[in-house]
């Protein structure tokens, strides 16, 4: 139902943020602020994106470029994966003693006792 109330709203009107060219501007503009993240990420974070996201303010240009080329729940969306990913990635590249192979308890045998 909710389609369909969509839809009905406008059904002459295209969105032109859908479609290819429209995408590839999005994606590139999206790389691009992500690279800058990832190229400044010694530097202060000082700014604040969607889903509580910080980025150093040398990338303020790029992010702008990433809100104005893409829908704001595609920015959203793009945050949120970054985000996962990160913490994904800072979880497997902890260095504490949680690498390697893991180490199962062994199973208690009991012994008959002789009463």
């Amino acid at each position: 139902m909710a389609m369909e109330t969509y839809a009905s709203r406008s059904p002459d009107q295209i969105h032109t943020d859908v479609l290819a060219k429209s995408r590839q501007a999005c994606y590139k503009a999206r790389d691009a602020f992500y690279a800058c993240l990832e190229k400044e990420s010694t530097k202060k974070r000082t700014e604040i994106g969607s889903v509580g996201l910080l980025y150093p303010l040398e990338c303020k240009g790029s992010r702008m470029e990433f809100e104005k080329n893409c829908r704001a729940s595609w920015v959203k969306h793009f945050d949120r994966l970054y985000c996962k990913n990160k913490r994904v990635q800072r979880l497997l590249d902890d260095k504490d003693s949680k690498r390697g192979p893991l180490s199962l308890p062994q199973p208690y045998t009991f012994k008959p006792t002789n009463s």
